[in-house]
């Protein structure tokens, strides 16, 4: 076997020995024209059933490849010779890997949503069929392969290979009012659940939710686009204490054509998950509507009867994820952070804890399975809050094994039957990494390594970043991490500058490979000669609940606290110039960047923010209330450190950038509309841009470049 660490170790070695007598200067064009340092995966990787080998996709073929020597054993579809299909994206086999759906023409429809033109391909033939002409959304083969549930214009379709017809579920879904089987604006942003139906285990039951959006307010966008006149975009966006849609749940029954409505005398707001248990149960998440009270609920799919399963609460919020593993005895494994840290639980088929499986302080942060054995697979920070490796243990909680050794972040993507695992791996200076191990944590073989980003570190001026921990006054010990120029003299005094997120259950030190911000600081450090910071402040995660938790109903306030007590206490190093110090962030780090040079004007100068929300009432209520409470009960929350409150202490000498994309359906412009209008009030001096028909990212064509160029003259105009 190969020594994975000697190999990580020698490219680590490389990557730095070279880059410290590198010469050639990151541009803006390495980074967002020609993406030099860019490292991916392996496109469309995917575990087939027999666990010893692995498809992935060219765009035009699928193809298969052996595990253990990582040859290709065959192509398994090629399109190349089918007329209409130039190629391909995504794609899912059905369940005896005898033929794929393929997903052509796809369209974005917002963060996670989009529409395809559909095509069911036949291995054994050759071929591939269009399931019909339209666009649709979240095309599923049955469990049996026998059928394919899709969503067209708000409606749940079922498509019979053998028979080639359709069937329509729903009758009534319509834009803007009603939904089936797939999920509303803000479910899909903050609950990330797109696809809102699941088949059972045996191929006879849909179940599906329907959303009732009839009561939520509208949101309009100008859309300017190239004609004579822009074209408003409207679409439903329940903003923080607004109403919400009415979601419901059903079962469709394939035998008999009928649809029931189940949990119609359970009283909830929110169905944010539900799966089928392996006994054919369909099992159903409710929240309330401050997303402290969790309940599951199983369904009888052939009655519809339920009974409540388990039940959760806390005193200010759970978070929802997706590690549910229901067992054959009826008990299941959880995540929960009950105890103060997320951790793996054995609940019982009554639904009280049985053990904690996992202890310690640490939270478990992806549950990848249990195998036959009864040990499960997870990935976990118990390393280092900044960490992120696999493990494996009992169920019982013993024998608990670390899998991944190396530091830095680890992503597993396990066989079947869990003998072997696919493992993503990146660290500060070292580009995602794809090795095959087996369950003992062993090197079978590497599958790819990115050498053109590693040729591209090794050809450029680099500075690996250095991680520590900050103490500060107020906030204690906070996790941090500065890049330095190459040429960093400790007689000097350098500009500091502050990058920000600072926002719930985010991280912004973490060791992972960073192909494009994180360059973009190198850049800065280097061909501007100053040095780059980024803190984690109170209520991001990789930490204690009651660190992430602190934040609750005064978002802002802690955070602002963290990030000025940290500038000041960095500002002691003799190398930092403390009055050349400013902060950039996006989205919730633009909140953060404003709040920071308006209520500490004293330490920062200079602050960009990028989408920024500038008042909590202007953003979703799932994501705000679950963090603030409702406006109503907490109204002095929700102003008290919105940036629109603290306009008026921005100093005369402060310099602020403001970027918004008019097209953002997530972070609206209206919250920079508001901040131009306040600053203007204020009589405070201010730069304005404004991307048109951009999202929430600002992408497309030329706008990355152009933005961060933009971004760069007035950090070297200002700092």
């Amino acid at each position: 076997m190969i020594d994975m660490k000697k190999l990580i170790t020698l490219g680590v070695c490389l990557v730095l020995s070279i880059s410290s007598f590198a010469q050639q200067s990151i541009t803006l064009s390495d980074l967002w024209q020609k993406y030099s340092f860019y490292a991916g995966g392996i496109g469309g990787l995917r575990s087939m059933n027999d666990g010893k080998h692995y498809s992935a996709s060219t765009r035009k073929t699928i193809d298969k490849y052996s595990y253990q020597t990582g040859e290709k054993v065959a192509t398994l579809l090629d399109v190349t010779s089918i007329e209409e299909i130039d190629g391909f994206g995504g794609y899912a086999f059905n369940a005896n890997e005898t033929g794929a759906i393929l997903q052509t023409e796809s369209e974005s429809i917002y963060r996670y949503s989009s529409r395809s033109v559909i095509w069911l391909a036949d291995f054994s033939l050759g071929t591939a069929q269009k399931l019909r002409n339209e666009k649709v959304r979240y095309a599923t083969y049955s469990p049996n392969g026998k059928r394919v549930a899709y969503v067209l214009g708000n409606n749940l379709f079922v498509y019979s290979i053998l028979e080639q017809t359709h069937t329509q579920i729903t009758q009534d879904g319509t834009f803007n009012s009603v939904i089936n089987g797939a999920t509303d604006w803000v479910y899909e942003e903050e609950f990330a659940l797109v696809n809102a139906f699941w088949w059972s285990p045996d191929s006879r039951y849909i179940g599906f939710f329907r959303f009732d959006e009839s009561d939520v307010r509208s949101f309009n966008m100008d859309v300017y686009g190239n004609e004579l006149y822009p074209f408003p975009y409207t679409f439903k966006y329940p903003k923080a204490g607004e109403d919400n849609s009415l979601v419901t749940a059903h079962v469709w029954d394939s035998e008999y054509g009928t649809v029931k409505q189940v949990l119609d005398g359970t009283s909830y707001e929110y169905l944010p998950r539900a799966k089928w248990s392996a006994n054919g149960t369909w099992i159903i998440s409710t929240m309330n509507r401050l997303q402290n009270d969790l309940k599951l609920y199983t369904v009888d799919a052939s009655t519809g009867a339920s009974s409540l399963l388990y039940h959760e609460t806390d005193e200010k919020y759970l978070e929802i994820n997706d590690e549910l593993y229901f067992l054959e005895d009826g008990s299941f494994i959880m995540l929960s952070d009950r105890n103060g840290w997320n951790h793996l639980y054995h609940i019982t088929k009554r639904g009280n804890v049985k053990r904690q499986i996992t202890k310690g302080a640490f939270n478990v942060t992806s549950f990848y399975g249990i195998d036959d054995s009864q040990r499960l697979y997870y990935q976990s920070s118990e390393a280092h809050p900044t960490e992120r490796n696999i493990y494996s243990i009992k169920i019982n909680g013993r024998s608990k094994a670390m899998l991944t050794a190396e530091k830095g972040t680890h992503r597993g993507t396990f066989t079947n039957d869990f003998s072997l695992f696919v493992n993503t791996y990146s660290a500060e200076g070292i580009p995602a990494q794809v090795s095959l191990r087996d369950n003992t944590g062993t090197l079978v073989r590497m599958l790819k390594r990115n050498e053109r980003a590693e040729k591209a570190l090794s050809k450029y001026t680099y500075t690996p970043k250095e991680f520590f921990s900050l103490p500060t006054p107020s906030g204690g010990e906070l996790n941090a991490w500065m890049i330095k120029p190459t040429d960093f003299d400790d007689t000097k005094e350098y500009p500091m500058f502050m990058y920000v997120y600072g926002g719930p259950g985010r991280q912004t030190v973490q060791n992972q490979y960073d192909p494009l911000n994180g360059m973009w600081f190198q850049m800065l450090a280097n061909e501007y000669d100053m040095i780059v910071v980024s803190v984690d402040n109170h209520g991001t995660d990789g930490r204690s609940e009651a660190f992430k938790k602190s934040t609750y109903g005064q978002m802002g306030k802690l955070e602002t606290r963290d990030q000025t007590e940290a500038a000041l206490e960095l500002s002691k190093r003799g190398y930092i110039d403390g009055n050349r110090i400013g902060i950039f962030g996006w989205s919730y780090g633009g909140y953060m960047a404003s709040n920071c040079l308006f209520q500490s004007p004293e330490v920062f100068k200079m602050a960009i923010a990028v989408a920024p929300v500038t008042n909590w009432r202007f953003y979703d209520n799932i994501y705000t209330e679950r963090y603030m409470g409702l406006p109503s009960e907490n109204s002095a929350g929700y102003d008290a450190d919105s940036p629109l409150s603290h306009v008026n202490g921005m100093s005369p000498n402060g310099k602020y950038m403001l970027i918004h994309g008019t097209g953002d359906d997530n972070v609206h412009v209206q919250n920079s509309m508001r901040m131009v209008e306040a600053l203007v009030q204020a009589d405070k001096d201010f730069k304005w841009f404004a991307y048109p028909d951009k999202n929430h990212g600002i992408s497309g064509g030329n706008s990355r470049m152009h933005l961060y160029r933009m971004m760069t003259n007035f950090i070297q105009e200002n700092l």
